[in-house]
């Protein structure tokens, strides 16, 4: 069974993983409005990434006997400065959600809580290569934003990107 501390601390996440979806639906809506529709379908697939991560937490939680509580969910920003911007608080928001999980980790280890260390192993290491990622795509997106065949190009690379739900979710 796990701590009421540490389920607090899931319940959190929950709450940061979902505000995430919205906040990168909202990213997708800013690139869509803007006909850039290749990077809007990163964002939309984000967004469902950070979904699964929320239900994969939940489920988690339920498993493990702690209290599942909804958290409320801010309102996410729908107006950006530009689409460097955009990246800049996608990685912004990656490195805030990795701090978070960190947290969760330094409690469970605290109170030798092993089910939930060994369960967020996994999110660890999705964070390592979700910033690496977003840092990536903070540089491209530098690169090319004045250069219109180049956003093009970038644009047509992100519409490639596919939701793949994790099959242990």
């Amino acid at each position: 069974m796990v701590s009421e501390k540490i389920a607090k601390l899931i319940n959190e996440q929950i709450a940061h993983e979902q505000y995430a979806a919205q906040y990168y639906l909202s990213m997708s809506a800013w690139f869509s409005a803007k006909d850039l529709d290749g990077i809007a379908n990163y964002f939309r697939v984000q967004s469902k990434e950070e979904l699964m991560h929320a239900d994969k937490m939940f489920d988690y939680l339920n498993d493990v006997g702690g209290e599942i509580i909804i958290g409320e969910i801010a309102k996410p920003p729908h107006e950006f400065l530009g689409a460097i911007d955009i990246f800049e608080k996608a990685l912004e928001h990656e490195k805030k959600v990795t701090k978070s999980i960190f947290n969760i980790v330094k409690n469970a280890n605290d109170e030798g809580d092993f089910a939930t260390t060994s369960f967020l192993q996994w999110f660890i290491n999705e964070q390592v290569e979700e910033e690496a990622s977003a840092s990536q795509y903070v540089t491209k997106i530098k690169m090319v934003s004045d250069n219109p065949s180049a956003l093009y190009l970038f644009d047509q690379e992100l519409a490639q990107r596919v939701f793949t739900p994790d099959p242990t979710a």
